[in-house]
């Protein structure tokens, strides 16, 4: 009798899992010690905090303040809001993150990306479509957070992830020229901007340009300032020189064009203008609105935040996480608490009039690049945020546009990522085709529909290889007969069937007596088709007066086939570990020796 005869005795029905049983598993495992201090990390390293950290996080938090306070002002201009959403936009962040963050590095707040993405979708249609919009994606990221789908990030490939990010700088960078070079025109799109800036070359002011281009070049000088050679105590003073550049230029550049307007009376640059004083009142977010005359309900306010609200959390959550591993040191960052962290900071963010938020890698570097040793320098930015909307907003009337535009080209620059060509390039070229595609897709169309190419491009390899299994044959003469067995590497899905199938009978076919085996070794799944397939493949077989033996396939593959056809396929099946015994069992041989054979 075969081996596996038990296989075709027993029951081969599928079994499910008691939904009752698994919600029971579930919530015992939500309500235990251990899960409490797991989603809510503040538990964990408050209580061992040190009083001698307190420096180091009150000086990191206060270097991330002097930088996102610029960088919030200049965002809020690319996502076509007033300077001070962008503000409202860079501390509840902080203040959420310090309880729910696992990683003491990354800061929640406006960044480039985010900003564009909202701009492409609630540029036209008023401050209240992007506030709903922050409070949508945070609602998104924690559903996907709870449901523990981190996993549809893994989606989105290293190539297309670095093809995305590049056009998203030079799509930023290509928005703010305008800017930079003191013309009018409200285009942010890539071709549009460009454009806009042939259109109205006659416009460009002088000085607006001599502004802006200094300001690039100041920044690009003052980040090298850490690594000039000297004393301990310039190390130190040039670290914090190169952490604090944005305030610096913007300062600067506030200060002369106070000097020049209120002591000159001349005006020779485009000033940002008033910024709302005062905190954000802290309501709902807006459920409906008007615009235009036009009312709008909750779900008309849905429709026109469109694709927005699918694209804008997985950018979001992929920002975020992204962050949270490059700054994770080698330990294991559990992408289900990142991701609750930066729901519940969009939610919150949205009661404070925020856009939609996450992960700035450059404010994460400044963090760690100024000593921060918990999330507690969070905190500190969060303050000193809100002390400059408190205190502060009528010095940013002075602040030019031609230094915020070249404070954001100056960022951009190295957030194009032509290290990442070469490492791919590199690493495996054909990989550089789906990270090109994404690049000019996104330049093109569009962000969120670059993204979308670059996905479906990534996924057409996956499939095509999926399609396309290794079949390894190897010829053998065992006493005579001939003996073809074919070594499947992969698992088996619908699309790679007819493939099989017609790579079977091929071989087959070109000798008569041929022993057809089929190691099933590394196959751990089939699905309908292929049952379905291999049923025709049994079936030619046996038309034609050949054997076929099913060797080594697992318990569930078999009983996905007996599933399909019980009578033939339960005696097909064999588990003996060496081929000679099979041939044996058959009849074909006595004393079977085994000689390879060049294919």
């Amino acid at each position: 009798m075969p081996q596996d005869s038990k296989t075709n005795d027993e029951d081969i029905s599928e079994s499910f899992p008691q939904l009752g049983q698994l919600v029971s598993t579930c919530c015992r495992g939500c309500c235990t010690r251990k899960q409490l201090f797991k989603r809510l990390p503040v538990l964990q390293w408050l209580p061992a905090y040190k009083l001698q950290y307190l420096v180091d996080d009150i000086v990191a938090g206060l270097s991330v303040a002097l930088t996102v306070i610029p960088q919030g002002i200049a965002y809020a201009a690319i996502a076509n809001l007033d300077p001070q959403y962008g503000l409202y936009s860079a501390f509840m962040g902080c203040f959420v993150y310090f309880i729910l963050g696992s990683c003491k590095d990354v800061t929640i707040g406006p960044t480039a990306i985010m900003a564009l993405m909202v701009q492409a979708h609630v540029g036209d249609t008023g401050v209240e479509f992007a506030i709903l919009s922050a409070f949508i994606t945070g609602c998104m990221i924690l559903l996907l957070g709870v449901l523990n789908l981190g996993f549809l990030v893994q989606f989105i490939s290293f190539p297309v992830t670095a093809g995305f990010t590049s056009a998203a700088a030079i799509t930023i960078a290509s928005s703010q020229v305008k800017s930079l070079l003191g013309i009018p025109g409200q285009s942010n799109e890539f071709l549009d901007s460009w454009i806009n800036v042939f259109e109205h070359l006659q416009d460009i002011r002088l000085w607006d340009s001599v502004l802006g281009v200094s300001t690039i070049i100041i920044l690009l000088i003052l980040m090298q300032v850490k690594n000039i050679k000297g004393n301990n105590c310039w190390r130190i003073v040039g670290k914090y020189i190169t952490l604090s550049r944005n305030a610096i230029v913007v300062i600067s550049g506030s200060v002369l064009a106070f000097l020049l307007s209120d002591v000159g009376n001349v005006q020779p640059f485009l000033l940002t203008g008033n910024v709302t004083s005062g905190l954000p009142p802290f309501q709902l977010p807006p459920f409906t609105t008007t615009l235009n005359g036009q009312s709008y309900s909750f779900s008309e306010m849905i429709a026109e935040l469109g694709t927005s609200l699918i694209t804008l959390p997985l950018i979001a959550v992929l920002e975020s996480i992204a962050i949270a591993k490059a700054f994770s040191k080698g330990k294991a960052i559990d992408a289900t608490q990142e991701m609750i962290a930066l729901g519940i900071s969009n939610i919150v963010g949205s009661f404070v009039s925020s856009m939609p938020v996450t992960g700035s890698f450059t404010r994460s570097a400044v963090n760690n690049n100024s000593g921060v040793r918990t999330q507690l320098g969070g905190i500190t930015t969060g303050v000193v945020v809100l002390l400059a909307l408190g205190l502060l907003t009528e010095s940013f009337y002075y602040i030019p546009k031609a230094t915020l535009a070249g404070l954001i080209i100056a960022a951009m620059f190295f957030m194009i990522e032509f290290h990442a060509a070469v490492e791919i390039w590199r690493t495996k070229r054909v990989d550089i085709i789906p990270m090109i595609t994404t690049l000019i897709a996104c330049l093109l169309l569009g962000l969120e529909y670059g993204m979308l190419v670059g996905i479906g491009m990534n996924i057409c390899f996956v499939l095509y290889q999926v399609s396309r299994p290794i079949v390894v044959p190897v010829r053998l003469t065992i006493d005579g007969k001939d003996v073809l067995m074919l070594q499947v590497d992969q698992s088996l899905v619908y699309s790679a069937a007819e493939y099989l199938k017609h790579f079977v009978l091929k071989l087959a076919s070109k000798q008569t007596d041929t022993i057809i085996v089929l190691d099933g070794t590394h196959i751990h799944s089939v699905d309908t088709t292929v049952a379905k397939v291999l049923v025709t493949v049994v079936q030619d077989m046996g038309d034609s007066n050949r054997t076929i033996v099913f060797w080594k396939w697992n318990r569930s593959v078999q009983c996905t086939l007996l599933r399909m056809e019980k009578e033939l396929f339960q005696h097909l099946f064999r588990n003996e570990e060496k081929l000679d015994a099979i041939i044996k069992d058959q009849g074909f041989i006595h004393q079977p020796t085994a000689v390879r054979v060049d294919m």
